[in-house]
């Protein structure tokens, strides 16, 4: 799996953002660009993006810049991702990657759809569970804490967890995934 630049620059940005709030004064584009080692214009893209998405505010005038819309312990990495590129399983995957044909050769009994499924269940469990607040520690704490939420999110009991039960796949009344 790869790491957008989208993704990299635009969770930067917000960290930035979040340093900034305690202080609940806006930073400007040049500021964030600065701080971050990227173009003003590049940063202004994904401050768009970002507040397209309700993550942040923009204030207009001499004074203005931008600032969370939230506190940072309210806004979760799983919304921050996507809304900078979406989902990374979602249920409409066999519809997309079908080849040639109409319907997916494997849409009856397919293992791919299951480990993306998988994936995307322990994956999106843990971004839900990790907050922006939380990247505000050293690189140590965010790992410490990111270990805790993925170990939490890991401990399911094997009963809970059922082809079915994964993102984008329904089963027919035999159990058997469609």
């Amino acid at each position: 799996m790869k790491v957008t630049a989208q993704e990299e620059y635009g969770l930067r940005c917000m960290v930035q953002l979040a340093r900034s709030h305690a202080r609940k004064a806006p930073l400007t584009i040049t500021e964030i660009a600065e701080a971050e080692g990227l173009s003003g214009p590049h940063v202004g893209k994904l401050l768009g993006v970002l507040r397209e998405g309700g993550l942040v505010l923009g204030v207009r005038g001499r004074s203005g810049g931008y600032s969370l819309s939230r506190n940072p312990h309210a806004i979760t990495l799983d919304e921050i991702l996507s809304v900078l590129s979406g989902r990374l399983f979602d249920g409409q995957y066999c519809d997309k990657y079908n080849g040639e044909l109409e319907n997916c050769v494997h849409s009856e009994n397919c293992s791919l759809r299951s480990i993306w499924g998988a994936i995307e269940m322990v994956v999106g469990n843990a971004l839900k569970k990790m907050t922006l607040a939380s990247l505000l520690s050293t690189e140590e704490g965010v790992r410490e804490s990111f270990m805790s939420v993925l170990k939490d999110t890991l401990e399911i009991r094997q009963s809970e967890y059922t082809v079915a039960s994964l993102p984008g796949i329904e089963s027919n009344s035999q159990g058997v995934s469609k």
